[in-house]
């Protein structure tokens, strides 16, 4: 990247309505497409944006993103210098942890005060697009905005997401957050782009006015202030913070334009490696329009489903419309149908599972059905 440019995904209080699939985990490293987490698709936008200092705002249960992250070698950023940074919250206080982000840039506010790099790509990790933030930095500088938002022009993205207002010129005149009643068809992807002297000065100020939250008090309440404007983004965009939205973009995926555009445009996805082998299709099996990851070993018959590293469909099986995590099990002649298993779930023999398209089936990690 030309310019100097630091990234930021915040975790703090991310907007989550995934149910039992974030009983255990956050939002970011909720599995994903097969192979990936929710976390992977921005930090690889930003890395092959040229970004290479990222610190992740760590939130509450945070284990697994340790797990996944670990030294940030999958994504190139193992480096010193830059590379990344996993920031926990610098207490254990329910009433500490509960405050807004503000509170919480506020006491990492050493890390970017210690950074030579201006600017600051501020998101969240449950966006999963494929995005160039180089030219939203163009687009940014052009307009000499104070802050710049990434949005997305779209009538229904099935999760929960702000609305935006702009005007002719691109200015953003209204923000509602994701229960209000705006009547708009552009919503907020959660991107910021700022001065990193900026955001720490609308730190501090918010807070000493009682402010907690960055995006609903101290952006929302300095509209009229600042110029902020909208970047409008045009590649494909999931929003995944509610059960609906999961299971829709997940078989969003199986179509074959969505996949090459989200997993190669403009840039590859990166993940955390894990060697297994190959998946294994034995005799009289079927896969037909499904992402099958490896490790998988499949006797029954599979349609229109993913499935995760290690999973492991019985003779006389099906899995249709379904989502099935890694290590999972269905055993000889069940049926799952619109469903989602989380990892290491078990279907006995001779099980009738069936959600429905719009409310999928849902079973929580390690449980036998």
């Amino acid at each position: 990247m030309k310019h100097k440019v630091m990234g930021v995904i915040n975790l703090i209080h991310e907007t989550d309505e995934l149910e039992q699939l974030t009983q255990g985990r956050c939002l970011a490293t909720v599995p994903f497409g097969a192979r990936y987490r929710l976390i992977d698709f921005v930090l690889s936008s930003m890395v092959n944006s040229g970004i290479s200092k990222v610190a992740v705002f760590a939130h509450t249960k945070y284990r697994s993103l340790m797990d996944h992250l670990g030294s940030g070698k999958h994504w190139d950023l193992q480096h010193r210098q830059s590379g990344l940074f996993v920031l926990p919250p610098a207490t254990d206080d329910i009433q500490e942890i509960s405050r807004g982000d503000l509170y919480h840039f506020y006491q990492q506010r050493d890390f970017f005060n210690r950074s030579t790099l201006d600017y600051v790509v501020i998101t969240r990790s449950h966006m999963v697009c494929n995005i160039d933030f180089e030219k939203v930095i163009q687009y940014h500088l052009e307009r000499e905005a104070d802050i710049t938002v990434v949005c997305k022009q779209q009538d229904s993205l099935a999760g929960k997401a702000r609305k935006v207002s702009m005007d002719d010129e691109g200015r953003i005149t209204a923000i509602q957050d994701h229960y209000g009643r705006m009547t708009s068809d552009i919503s907020s992807m959660e991107m910021y782009v700022m001065h990193k002297d900026l955001l720490m000065e609308l730190v501090e100020t918010s807070l000493a006015q009682g402010q907690d939250h960055l995006v609903r008090h101290a952006i929302f309440s300095r509209l009229d202030k600042l110029k902020i404007y909208g970047y409008m983004y045009e590649g494909y965009l999931g929003i995944v913070n509610t059960l609906t939205s999961y299971y829709r973009n997940s078989m969003n995926l199986l179509r074959p334009e969505v996949w090459k555009e989200l997993f190669y445009q403009p840039g590859p996805i990166y993940t955390k490696v894990k060697d297994e082998p190959p998946a294994r299709y034995l005799e009289n099996s079927k896969a037909t329009n499904s992402l099958i990851a490896n490790g998988c070993r499949i006797e029954g018959t599979v349609v229109n489903s993913i499935l995760f590293r290690g999973v492991h469909v019985q003779k006389g099986a099906i899995v249709s419309n379904s989502i099935i995590m890694q290590n999972g099990m269905v055993g000889e002649n069940s049926f799952v149908q619109h469903s989602i298993l989380d990892k290491d779930v078990r279907v006995e023999a001779y099980r009738d599972i069936r959600g429905a398209d719009s409310s999928p089936f849902l079973a929580g990690k390690r449980k036998i059905i």
